[in-house]
């Protein structure tokens, strides 16, 4: 397996600015105990990214905010690569981060996570009419990947016998080379990439096979966060009165 990251010192440089950004900002999280600063990376649609007049808006961006309904609380979103989010919560420039991050045991080492709130998976996605005919993951060997940087997608990649994994900052740009011709696949999230496929902002790349594995994303946390117990009876409460459902329909679709 070899590995090739793309825009490496830029995404280096953002996310140094950024954690001074937040350090000056946030003072150590919200900025006062009415307020969750939440980190969240905008590029991964439709659980988080930019709209036309540069508002965030998602699945996981709606979820976060009646979340903070129900706990009291002012939703203080924090964009930040991916892979900043969890340095951003250890150093406690953040209260969380929601950015469709699946939890893992690796993961859990470092930062805590609340109840699983949605059922997700890896998925391999290949140029249109698959060319390669990759089917499984066993016939990534000795193929040309794409990845976003820090995901599980990158680490199931990395494990691909010969594969030549190629790492990017966003899913976006990863699917963007594949449509391009530049690699044979990409391992990404199933539901982000279902919907690059159904929205057809990145024309010319398709699903094949099934989904790779069984993931949840969960809400990242500081390890002993204070705020672990009011976010999960938030969420128990928003699937209890229909909040959740309402808000799966209007960005996923049927349950």
């Amino acid at each position: 397996m070899k590995n090739v990251t793309r825009s490496a010192f830029l995404r280096s440089m953002m996310l140094g600015l950024c954690t001074a950004g937040l350090l000056v900002a946030c003072g150590g999280g919200g900025a006062d105990d009415n307020t969750w600063s939440v980190g969240t990376e905008p590029a991964f649609p439709p659980f988080e990214s930019t709209n036309q007049s540069g508002e965030l808006e998602g699945f996981d961006i709606d979820l976060m905010n009646a979340i903070g309904e129900k706990a009291g609380k002012t939703i203080d979103f924090q964009s930040l690569p991916f892979d900043g989010l969890i340095p951003a919560l250890q150093s406690g420039t953040i209260d969380a981060a929601i950015s469709g991050m699946s939890i893992t045991d690796e993961r859990k080492q470092t930062v805590d996570f609340s109840d699983p709130y949605f059922a997700a998976g890896l998925a391999i996605a290949v140029a249109k009419g698959n060319p390669e005919g990759i089917k499984t993951i066993d016939n990534l060997k000795g193929k040309r990947l794409a990845v976003q940087i820090g995901t599980t997608g990158a680490a199931t990649a990395n494990s691909v016998a010969d594969a030549t994994v190629t790492t990017f900052d966003s899913a976006p740009l990863a699917l963007q080379e594949l449509a391009n011709g530049n690699v044979d696949a990409v391992i990404n999230d199933a539901p982000a990439t279902a919907e690059a496929v159904k929205s057809g902002n990145i024309p010319g790349v398709e699903v094949v096979g099934q989904i790779l594995t069984d993931e949840s994303y969960g809400i990242a946390l500081p390890q002993g966060s204070e705020n672990a117990e009011a976010i999960n009876q938030a969420i128990a409460e928003l699937k209890a009165d229909g909040t959740y459902a309402t808000l799966y329909k209007k960005w996923i679709g049927s349950e």
